[in-house]
């Protein structure tokens, strides 16, 4: 590993620190010579310079740390964590300033390609962390787990929990020693569960939804970038009923003329799978993979009455025809097949995390359509020194709406928590 820079920039009261280390892109192979960069910024206020360092790990996979700037675009959380930490935003490999992966890597050939994403896991970014975490001179630092960064954060533990001081995790205990078809079988029961809370409240909606995948089913709703909508496609809309906010997305769409410039953009921003980064498709269903292959779970699960009844909305639950009806997509088919055949190796150790010892706090959403609350539940119980908050105040993005940070940090260190 060498680091290539170091840049440092005042962003109004913000220092950033942005760090670009050359690592292995296999760790543990000394015969493969590949690299790529990885990129986090430090974040820190004035006077906070000698804090200690929470490193933030996105929800994804497949996506960037969001950028430490001020409202709107930074996030809510930031200002919580820099009152008691210099923050580490960790672009996670093959994302963001990390050597992204995009449409141009495909000029390798696919095969190679899905070689490459096969070495983008929590697991190699839990040896990214340490690189990083050295090149800091930080002997132990804190983490930050949104979503899949607590499964990463999971990972840590599993491998290099001596690293870690506190651990904060929110919508993010993944389920272990499962397969991806208990998890995506137990997402649809959440999202039956949400799909019906939305309709008892606008009721008229349904009939609306109805009309809708009428007109998908005849071709007729047809995007900007040419995508002729599929009923998978219009359903995956109800992934927005996971967020605090989400059911104005999907009662916006419901009210507007399918025939609009509005509907169409709209319905293309609220569809959770996009071509801005194609590793959320192609490498989604990994993220639940410990030990197995995929095989396109979430399409193989589908219960019966999700079959029957079009207007049910689905979430993260992805299916094989996108590869041909998305035009973002179709590039990545012979990609997302390869990955979806996969044999995935196992990725955490129950044993390990137990004697880990663990400290800190985690948010269990009760109604959380994407980690289901159940196995959080199962996976909380291997780390009783991480104090729980389960809660059905937010949905699964609490963290970038709402002061849950704070209330962890104080959760964790024995403050009252109102």
């Amino acid at each position: 590993m060498t680091m290539a820079t170091v840049i440092r920039r005042q962003l109004l009261d913000l220092s950033v620190e942005e760090h670009t280390l050359t690592v292995p892109l296999v760790w543990d192979d000394p015969a493969d010579a590949r690299t790529i960069d990885v990129f986090a910024a430090v974040v820190s206020r004035e006077g906070g310079e000698s804090l200690p360092y929470l490193v933030f790990l996105q929800g994804g996979p497949g996506h960037e740390a969001p950028r430490p700037f001020h409202s709107p675009t930074a996030p809510a959380w930031l200002d919580q964590a820099l009152a008691h930490y210099r923050v580490v935003l960790l672009d996670q490999r093959g994302t963001g300033r990390s050597t992204p992966v995009g449409d141009d890597d495909l000029t390798r050939g696919a095969d190679a390609v899905a070689e490459h994403l096969t070495h983008l896991r929590a697991d190699a970014i839990v040896r990214d962390c340490e690189a990083l975490r050295a090149h800091l001179g930080a002997d132990r630092w804190s983490v930050l787990g949104q979503s899949f960064g607590g499964f990463t954060t999971l990972a840590y533990l599993s491998t290099h929990a001596s690293s870690l001081q506190d651990v904060f995790v929110t919508g993010g205990l993944s389920a272990i020693g499962r397969r991806p078809d208990d998890v995506y079988a137990l997402c649809y029961d959440k999202m039956r569960t949400a799909s019906e809370r939305y309709y008892r409240r606008f009721p008229e909606h349904r009939e609306a939804m109805r009309r809708l995948v009428d007109l998908a089913d005849d071709g007729k709703i047809v995007l900007p970038d040419g995508e002729v909508v599929s009923r998978s496609r219009l359903r995956s809309v109800g992934s927005a009923l996971g967020t605090d906010d989400g059911w104005q997305t999907v009662w916006s769409l419901l009210e507007r003329d399918p025939s609009s410039n509005a509907f169409r953009y709209d319905l293309l921003h609220a569809m959770p799978f996009d071509g801005r980064n194609p590793l959320y498709f192609a490498f989604h269903e990994s993220s639940y993979a410990d030990g197995h292959a995929t095989r396109w779970s979430a399409e193989r699960t589908e219960p019966d009455d999700f079959r029957d009844d079009p207007t049910l909305f689905t979430g993260e639950h992805i299916r094989r025809e996108w590869t041909e009806t998305v035009p973002a997509f179709r590039p990545w088919r012979d990609v997302t097949l390869a990955l979806a055949e996969f044999a995935w190796p196992r990725i955490y150790d129950a044993d390990a995390i137990a004697a880990s010892d663990a400290t800190g706090a985690a948010a269990v959403y009760v109604d959380d359509v994407y980690v289901p609350v159940d196995f959080s539940l199962e996976t909380a119980r291997l780390l009783p020194g991480v104090k729980l908050w389960v809660t059905s105040e937010h949905e699964h993005n609490g963290l970038r709406t709402g002061p849950v940070l704070s209330r962890l940090i104080d959760l964790a260190h024995g403050r009252r928590v109102r």
